[in-house]
């Protein structure tokens, strides 16, 4: 899973980021470039928003429940059970429902946290990152400056065997 939250574990608002953060968006980049990347249908529709198309150099899919939704040059699921069949190598990017769905069901081996250090309000929340399930392999602290407003650490987890 790859996800930027601000305190409160908030990761969205009206449907789209409620900040700007070139630096997590490289990060982003750089994690999700040349794999599969599932999101839900409102993640995408706001990425579509956002970019006019699909996340480039990535299969882009879509995770929906809506079985007469097809897109063009994206792929669509509608369970969560679908996910492992996709690749090996496969990112969730969002929304809540889907970061919440695949949590519940263990999926994830690995969490890119952004931490975004501001109270920020939103809509849409992360679930509880419990201790019991993650530990931390990774931090880097990052101060903010004139092109990202905001103090941020990318904060690696990895599950618990």
């Amino acid at each position: 899973m790859v996800v930027a939250m601000a305190r409160g574990n908030v990761i969205g608002a009206r449907n789209d980021l409620p900040w700007y953060l070139p630096a997590d968006l490289r990060r982003f980049k750089k994690i999700t470039s040349g794999h599969t990347v599932v999101m839900g249908r409102t993640t995408f529709e706001s990425i579509l928003t956002r970019l006019g198309k699909p996340l480039p150099n990535r299969r882009n899919v879509v995770l929906t429940r809506d079985h007469s939704l097809m897109m063009d040059g994206v792929g669509v699921i509608h369970d969560v059970a679908s996910i492992p069949r996709l690749d090996d190598d496969v990112y969730i990017i969002g929304g809540a429902q889907v970061f919440a769905a695949t949590m519940a069901m263990a999926m994830a081996d690995r969490l890119y946290v952004t931490e975004v250090h501001a109270d920020i309000m939103g809509d849409t929340y992360f679930p509880m990152i419990r201790p019991e399930e993650w530990y931390e392999t990774a931090r880097e602290k990052h101060s903010a400056d004139e092109k990202n407003l905001y103090d941020y650490d990318f904060v690696t987890y990895d599950r618990r065997q």
